[in-house]
């Protein structure tokens, strides 16, 4: 889902859930395009047990400054309200989703 979410808010959200997935992407961003799918059956999977939020750059572009998106999309895991990883770029679904389960552990 994408989000709307002041950036004081974002310290709150990322301590929603024990993992929380956010996915920082642009409109106009064909890597973007091409993850939509991809993050979509992510999130599928997961069902309720992990959020995954979409936050658009052109809308949150302070906050991904803040931590230090450099492009899109941007994924990042918190785990219990801590950043655990971070990856730039298309990457594939099961490597992503792997990722996301080894910190629901």
């Amino acid at each position: 889902m994408t989000i709307n979410v002041m950036n004081h808010e974002f310290e709150k959200l990322v301590n929603e859930a024990p993992v929380v997935v956010i996915e920082f992407f642009a409109t106009w961003c064909g890597h973007c395009q091409v993850m939509a799918p991809v993050v979509d059956e992510i999130k599928e999977l997961l069902g309720d047990k992990v959020p995954v939020y979409q936050m658009d750059i052109d809308k949150y572009g302070p906050l991904a400054d803040r931590l230090g998106v450099t492009g899109t999309p941007t994924f990042f895991i918190y785990r219990n309200g801590e950043q655990v990883w971070k990856y730039d770029g298309e990457i594939d679904g099961n490597v992503l989703l792997q990722k996301i389960q080894h910190y629901m552990n």
